[in-house]
């Protein structure tokens, strides 16, 4: 069963180990603080999409140990008198964060989390596992924006990420710039305009191409996207396309356009572009998929390709494997600065400026 709610037991083994070390040494409540930072920047570029917050305040919220967090936590040794303090645990501390959407920098703090040491330290893991996923594919999907101009960008990504986090990666890919979402159930949640045209096992269930297109613009005439390169693209596909444009234009409706999902797609939207043209039906669309990512699609304009809306998938959703943010204890019982010294975990111990807002759990100025 895949759903699932975050609880105390959310979190890496040894951020409950230690903070049973904290409570037997009576160090659970000093006062501490960690920050959230990025050493290096993914996909080699100059700054980071800040995202992810509201999700991590929303987990805030709610944050506590169930009963049967306890129970397990107690078949596995844990000490009686700690699993009573677990049981009264709620996240009472401070945050201090930059907004989502904003840039960010390598070296410099973007989140700063006050409170006990115990719950401090407790927070860590599901801070980095929704602001590190959601931060990175906000930063690609603006990637992706930055070279796209004002042409639409859909998140076409939920077959291809990793499980749930195929919601989070729509909320991100609008803040990243995205104009539309193919998962449905996240246009729902997070109010983002959904998007989407046909399968080619749609095609291939009629009896022929034509078929499929009319029945399809039957169904769906305010709706309508062909795809058109399950056969033959330009031998049959955008023919047809055209045939039933046609059609629906006489009955005084209008085909949105066409999609192409293979092959070069630089030299076959602008061959779709002249056949379409040369029907009378300039205004409809080119929507390309398959693969792209913003440097496919930065080459496909460099060569002056006629494509409208990109469907962006398997590269935005899944991230990238390296170069992820970290979160370094800066003081811990009052004053005291904290710091690592190895060889490329340098830190810089003590307080430092985050960002200039506060947030809380609740807050009404985040938005999902």
């Amino acid at each position: 069963m895949l759903n699932y709610s975050i609880t105390g037991s959310y979190t890496d083994l040894y951020e409950i180990t230690m903070g049973e070390v904290y409570f037997k040494e009576r160090r659970q409540d000093l006062p501490a603080a960690f920050e959230y930072f990025f050493r290096k920047l993914p996909f080699g570029g100059g700054c980071v999409l800040f995202a992810g917050l509201h999700e991590f305040l929303g987990v805030l919220e709610d944050l506590h140990f169930t009963t049967d967090d306890i129970a397990y936590l107690r078949d596995q040794g844990f000490d009686q008198a700690y699993l009573g303090f677990l049981e009264g645990f709620r996240f009472r501390g401070d945050v201090y964060s930059v907004a989502e959407g904003e840039v960010i920098f390598p070296g410099c703090p973007v989140l700063r989390v006050e409170g006990t040491l115990f719950e401090t330290q407790l927070v860590e893991t599901v801070l980095l596992n929704l602001i590190n996923f959601q931060s990175l594919i906000a930063t690609k999907a603006s990637r992706v924006r930055q070279v796209a101009g004002d042409r639409v960008l859909s998140d076409f990504g939920l077959r291809r990420a990793q499980g749930a986090g195929a919601m989070a990666a729509s909320r991100a890919a609008v803040i990243g710039g995205f104009n539309s979402t193919s998962n449905v159930a996240a246009a729902k949640k997070y109010d983002i305009p959904a998007s989407g045209t046909m399968a080619h096992s749609f095609i291939e269930s009629y009896g022929s191409e034509l078929e499929a297109f009319r029945a399809y613009a039957r169904s769906q005439p305010s709706d309508c996207i062909f795809l058109v390169d399950t056969y033959d693209t330009l031998g049959s596909g955008v023919p047809n396309a055209i045939t039933v444009a046609k059609e629906m234009e006489a009955q005084g409706a209008k085909a949105i356009g066409v999609r192409l999902d293979s092959g070069d797609l630089a030299w076959l939207s602008g061959s779709v572009r002249r056949m379409m043209d040369e029907a009378g039906l300039g205004y409809m669309k080119i929507v390309v998929s398959n693969q792209l990512d913003e440097w496919l699609v930065r080459s496909l304009l460099d060569q002056d390709a006629p494509i409208d809306v990109f469907g962006v998938g398997t590269r935005l959703v899944t991230g990238h494997p390296d170069d992820l943010p970290s979160l370094r204890s800066a003081q811990v019982d009052g004053d005291r600065p904290m710091e690592k010294a190895a060889a490329g975990a340098e830190g810089h111990g003590g307080r430092q400026a985050p960002a200039a807002r506060t947030f809380t759990p609740g807050d009404s100025r985040l938005r999902p």
